[in-house]
């Protein structure tokens, strides 16, 4: 470990709360912390709802694959968007109400989908949730540090960003399954109800946490004068935008290349999402030690893993595409808390800044990949797909190596 990543994963790990906020770590801890992680499996389960409902719902609103996948797209340049513009405007306001009221606008913009004619109101629902998501992300992703001593940090952050992975493990599946019930409609009604129930625990759990001084925009855009954090934001955007043109599309992926029929979609995607879920953890506690070779780690397997779902899913049909699903969730769900202890360390004295910046290009990725992939969907076909995917992840490798 060189010294700059000495100091980066000491800083990492636990840094000291701000004189001005030690006493409002009080009345926080772990009840707290876990509040958070169901906001954050509650905004990134609404964003990616659509993934595992995207054949049902191409079919019934007669659109193509591409089409549909622009409800990831729409969704994730808002967030996009909303997540500097949001921390700017709630100046010094209470997190914890800006919160509650965030969840509130995913819970109303998940029943206008569920209940959406056509696809246009269908996109403006996605809209709203992109407003909600990119909001309580850059919110929620520095609040750790307010609400536990410096020494659990690192676990803290761990557990507000495993609500990503089991949004995947949870979420996803649950929603391809609630689909296949009683139709895609049900799963957005579904997550709506999960949105109010979040939103009255966050209320109810966190303490108050009123801003010492409200974020500026300047102070945001400084961070980006710093060599530490533009390589995160690179390396991140890379592995986002690649992971989000193959994962968005890989039901008809698995569909065509592997054979899987319907009902084994969403076992597979929960053995992404499981494999995601010890992957987060794991990272976690890696990055604490040094982010730069966790990621190179992250970077490598998800890269192989991905440009090796047409090769053996062609080969060895579901058995093979489903190991390497499970190796692919592995390696991207460490990607979250890699590049957000990443970016934590390299700005300690602008957490909230840094996860603004963090939500805006992580969601950008998004919206990205959904977009490109959608491309290469309807260009390419299945395998297209993969190979675009991949050959970002490399990219993400060699940014990692030489930044």
């Amino acid at each position: 470990m060189t010294n700059i990543e000495g100091r980066m994963a000491g800083r990492a790990a636990g840094p000291a709360a701000p004189p001005g906020e030690l006493g409002r770590i009080r009345g926080g801890g772990w009840p707290a912390v876990g509040a958070l992680a169901a906001a954050t499996f509650t905004v990134v389960t609404s964003e990616m709802l659509p993934v595992g409902l995207l054949t049902p719902m191409g079919r019934e609103l007669r659109i193509t694959d591409g089409t549909a996948g622009l409800t990831l797209t729409v969704t994730g340049l808002v967030a996009a968007v909303a997540a500097p513009v949001l921390t700017l405007l709630a100046g010094r306001r209470d997190r914890r109400v800006v919160l509650a009221a965030l969840m509130g606008t995913l819970a109303a913009a998940n029943l206008l989908a569920a209940y959406a004619p056509d696809v246009a109101v269908l996109l403006a629902a996605r809209v709203l949730v992109g407003l909600g998501m990119g909001g309580v992300w850059a919110i929620a992703a520095g609040l750790a540090v307010r609400l536990v001593p410096g020494r659990r940090v690192a676990a803290a952050t761990s557990l507000i960003f495993s609500g990503v992975a089991a949004a995947s493990v949870l979420g996803v599946p649950a929603g391809t399954f609630l689909g296949e019930l009683g139709g895609w409609r049900t799963a957005f009604v579904a997550m709506a109800l999960v949105c109010g129930a979040v939103a009255v625990a966050l209320a109810v759990l966190l303490p108050p946490l009123p801003e010492a001084a409200a974020v500026r925009l300047n102070g945001v855009l400084g961070l980006l004068r710093g060599a530490p954090v533009r390589t995160g934001l690179l390396l991140m955007a890379l592995l986002v935008t690649g992971h989000f043109a193959a994962y968005t599309y890989v039901r008809p992926v698995l569909e065509e290349v592997a054979g899987a029929e319907a009902g084994q979609i969403s076992t597979l995607l929960l053995a992404f999402g499981l494999a995601g879920l010890a992957g987060n953890f794991t990272a976690g506690a890696a990055a604490a030690r040094s982010p730069r070779a966790a990621l190179l780690a992250i970077c490598g397997v998800l890269a192989g893993a991905v440009l090796l779902v047409p090769l053996l899913g062609h080969v060895a049909g579901v058995a093979g595409a489903a190991l390497l699903v499970a190796v692919w969730g592995l390696a991207y769900g460490g990607v979250s808390v890699s590049t957000q202890t990443w970016l934590m360390a390299a700005a300690p004295g602008a957490r909230e800044a840094a996860s603004a910046l963090f939500v805006a290009v992580f969601n950008g990725a998004i919206a990205l990949g959904a977009l490109v992939g959608g491309r290469a969907a309807d260009g390419w076909g299945a395998a297209g797909v993969m190979w675009l995917g991949g050959a970002l992840a490399v990219g993400a490798l060699v940014t990692v190596g030489v930044g």
